[in-house]
């Protein structure tokens, strides 16, 4: 690797093909590239959006799990009192089962800072893929209802839609108490 492209990193956390393999053979047979065309309708509009795009992935893929987790913590900070507004960030690495960033923003209105926040969020969620899917029951046929009027903001349903608006007391209590 070029030494100039390692200016002002640590390489110790230098993150390369982080599977250890590419698939063989590539193109079309491990990414048909056909998801992505509604992200930003998806979410908040222009205001806050990420890369990935969620309808057509499974829970596996942490643009759409992670999203999910993102609003259900930020949910927490605000029905706990912490904050009025909260924003979640998470980053991942291909390969790395945990997040390599996590930048919580409440805007100027929390009662701790953002980093004591970011803190305890880590700590009171596991932000693993398997334990998202897990903790919000992903693998069920849930998704019918995101195709219109989008993913969030919505009333979480008793058929189980939606459940990363649903909030949980013992979350809210991990937040406060940690």
């Amino acid at each position: 690797m070029p030494e100039r492209w390692l200016e002002g990193f640590d390489p110790t956390n230098l993150i390369v093909n982080g599977t250890g393999s590419f698939p063989d053979p590539g193109g079309p047979y491990s990414d048909a590239g056909l998801t992505g065309r509604k992200i930003i309708v998806d979410t908040y509009g222009g205001g806050m959006h990420g890369g990935g795009a969620f309808s057509g992935k499974d829970p596996s893929k942490v643009d759409r799990t992670a999203a999910y987790h993102a609003r259900w913590a930020a949910k927490h900070v605000v029905a706990a009192g912490l904050a009025d507004r909260c924003e979640v960030q998470v980053s991942y690495a291909i390969g790395v089962a945990r997040p390599i960033g996590l930048l919580v923003n409440t805007f100027g209105t929390g009662i701790i800072s953002d980093i004591e926040l970011s803190r305890r969020i880590q700590s009171t969620f596991d932000w693993r893929p398997a334990a998202m899917i897990r903790d919000l029951d992903l693998k069920r046929p849930i998704y019918r209802e995101t195709s219109s009027g989008g993913h969030f903001g919505r009333s979480p349903t008793d058929d189980g839609h939606f459940p990363w608006e649903r909030i949980h007391e013992e979350r809210i209590e991990g937040l406060k108490n940690d």
